[in-house]
């Protein structure tokens, strides 16, 4: 079974909630930060990334910047712009993009849970980008940003969720990126014991974006009872916050790759041996193009599109690692032809998220600093669950989840 708990949020008030939101401290860089703050002294990056408050060049992970943010934090709290909720309560939470919702609970996962593999992985953490987030739960003594879960559907959850969301809401703004962000106080305690016992019959939850976010929570929340001589298994540390969606709601986009060189090859000799492994249809002009099922897949080379599609016997289509397109790709191309032996470390290889679509691809190959592009099939919630179910970890750079939720609705405090 698993543990989603009510808590005691702290909140902005709705009247200062599009100010004080902004977007996860992973998905944009420190300067990218700045621009964005700008002069909003409300904005939650002051909390996440609170090196948007010192010179340029200062060190993003040195003590004095996890304090900055502990002290942003209490700032709004004693300022108002923050309050605590009286009671335990969770929080509907709905994302609205481009047509598409998706309706989550905000509650509190189990460090247990975590650490007994109640909550289902799919993806290795880097140790810098861990210990970065573990120093900021540290020093704040808070989990400022909720990770991302999924769950196998559930009716009754589906009911509940569907019934508080014809209320009122507590808030409803839209971002400049066009995304409707709605969230709901669930403040009764009938519907209060209602999930939470339902949750006890869901067997898994799944991670699905905040890999370094759940580690870093849960390790802290570990490290702090071990500290503590009078633990109970109640205090807060022993929660993270999250938000868990049921799977049919979700959306992964694209994970899409360029690369810097041929290794070497001309592009006839690079075209001939790509052909080795995957039928190559040439598209011809500018016109983008999509891959069109798993295991299809669209190349930009030399201002032309196209369509790679992996033969019969270069993969096994039952194993849940090697049959995956990122898979394919790496075994089939990327290894054996363009020499990337690892994609975490090669500096010949980057990435870009489909929700920039296909002309960033064209575009960086375009102005040269790219050579070649590589378009995927995204993969799907059963895949992912399929990977975290038989205990494997996706390549890297796997799935890119949207819309992406927004920091600073909900904080919970670890004291």
């Amino acid at each position: 079974m698993a543990i989603l708990n009510p808590f005691c949020g702290l909140r902005p008030s709705a009247d200062k909630v599009s100010q004080v939101a902004c977007r996860p401290y992973d998905v944009l860089d420190s300067e990218e930060a700045r621009i964005e703050a700008g002069d909003n002294s409300l904005s939650f990056y002051h909390v996440i990334k609170p090196e948007i408050d010192w010179p340029h060049g200062t060190d993003p992970y040195s003590s004095l910047i996890y304090q900055t943010g502990k002290k942003n934090f209490k700032k709004l709290v004693k300022s108002g712009v923050f309050t605590k909720d009286p009671a335990p309560y969770f929080y509907i939470y709905q994302l609205t993009m481009n047509g598409r919702t998706q309706t989550g609970i905000v509650g509190c996962a189990s460090v247990d849970d975590y650490m007994n593999d109640k909550i289902k992985k799919h993806e290795l953490t880097r140790p810098v980008k861990e210990n970065d987030r573990k120093n900021h739960v540290r020093v704040s003594e808070i989990n400022a940003e909720p990770v991302f879960f999924a769950y196998r559907d559930d009716p009754t959850i589906d009911f509940i969720t569907d019934r508080i969301t014809r209320e009122k809401p507590e808030y409803d703004f839209i971002t400049a990126d066009g995304i409707q962000h709605t969230l709901w106080l669930v403040n009764d305690n009938h519907t209060i014991f209602q999930i939470t016992e339902q949750f006890k019959k869901i067997p898994y939850l799944y991670v699905a974006d905040g890999h370094h976010r759940t580690a870093a929570a849960a390790l802290v929340g570990k490290e702090l009872r071990e500290a503590n001589k009078n633990h109970t298994g109640t205090e807060e540390y022993n929660f993270f916050m999250a938000v868990v969606f049921p799977a049919s709601q979700l959306k992964i986009l694209d994970y899409n790759r360029l690369v810097k060189d041929l290794n070497g090859l001309s592009h006839e000799n690079f075209l001939a041996k790509i052909s080795e492994s995957f039928n190559v249809v040439k598209l011809g002009g500018k016109e983008e193009f999509a891959p069109l099922e798993k295991h299809n897949f669209s190349m930009y080379l030399d201002g032309i599109w196209y369509s790679l599609t992996a033969k019969t016997g270069t993969f096994p289509k039952e194993h849940p690692i090697e049959s995956l397109d990122v898979s394919i790709l790496q075994k089939n191309l990327f290894e054996p032809i363009l020499g990337i032996l690892d994609q975490r470390t090669d500096k010949r290889i980057d990435f870009v998220g489909g929700i920039r679509g296909l002309g960033e691809l064209s575009r960086r190959v375009d102005s040269g600093e790219m050579k070649v592009a590589f378009a995927l099939y995204p993969v799907s919630i059963n895949d992912l669950f399929k990977v975290a179910d038989t205990g494997n970890i996706m390549p890297p750079k796997t799935t890119w989840f949207e819309p992406k939720l927004r920091s600073g609705l909900v904080v919970h405090s670890l004291r």
